[in-house]
């Protein structure tokens, strides 16, 4: 009886182990507002989004639409996979996601956060240079032609380009700004697009020049 007890009371360790952890990083990942949808076809919108925090519970999420208090969000990351969530809370830059999982689920997930944590608190600094580069912070504007601005979010970035996810899908060739820097739309991507920018860019300044403009 005794080595059962043991035995019952580490699995349930176990479980709230699993059930209790977080990871706090930056994760490259999609989402979508299966209610909303975009253009004449009406296809659901995919954005670009930046897990910041997730627990096998809740998940903090920054992305070019908020959407509202309530409704389902889909998000997928590679580190975490699919995840289904209802939004709890909006935040200036993206929005606070309760996770609707099942038991089985909670634990899957709980097991991946423990592995992403080993991960990266095991891993060595990369030095490696490379063409492309992520923003600390990926929140910024757009200014349209009209004058016009929207929030985006930054997807990558180089010293010739940027791709960005936002609330809107303008054609090949239009012009726009993103932050202080001036360039036309080049690509498509599946959350978002490309553009390219009128001249290169100094690769140290980038992360100052798509900050948002201050306002007079």
């Amino acid at each position: 009886m005794f080595q059962l007890g043991e035995a019952s009371a580490s699995a349930q360790r176990s479980h709230f182990d699993k059930h209790d952890v977080r990871f706090i990083g930056a994760v490259a990942g999609r989402y979508a507002l299966p209610e909303r949808r975009f253009g004449a076809d009406g296809k659901v919108a995919v954005y670009a989004c930046r897990l910041c925090s997730i627990s096998t519970r809740i998940a903090v999420v920054v992305g070019p639409v908020a959407g509202r208090e309530g409704e389902i969000v889909t998000a997928h990351f590679d580190e975490f996979g699919i995840l289904r969530g209802k939004i709890t809370r909006r935040l200036p830059s993206g929005f606070v996601l309760e996770l609707l999982l099942s038991d089985a689920e909670r634990n899957k997930l709980g097991s991946k956060i423990m592995w992403q944590k080993r991960r990266v608190h095991g891993q060595q600094p990369d030095k490696r240079e490379h063409k492309r580069i992520i923003p600390r912070d990926p929140r910024t504007v757009l200014t349209l032609a009209d004058g016009s601005q929207m929030p985006c979010f930054v997807i990558d970035m180089s010293q010739s380009g940027i791709a960005v996810s936002a609330a809107i899908w303008p054609g090949l060739g239009v012009p726009m700004a993103v932050g202080k820097l001036v360039g036309r739309v080049v690509r498509y991507l599946d959350v978002g697009f490309a553009l390219q920018f009128v001249q290169t860019q100094d690769m140290d300044k980038l992360e100052a020049l798509i900050a948002p403009p201050v306002r007079q």
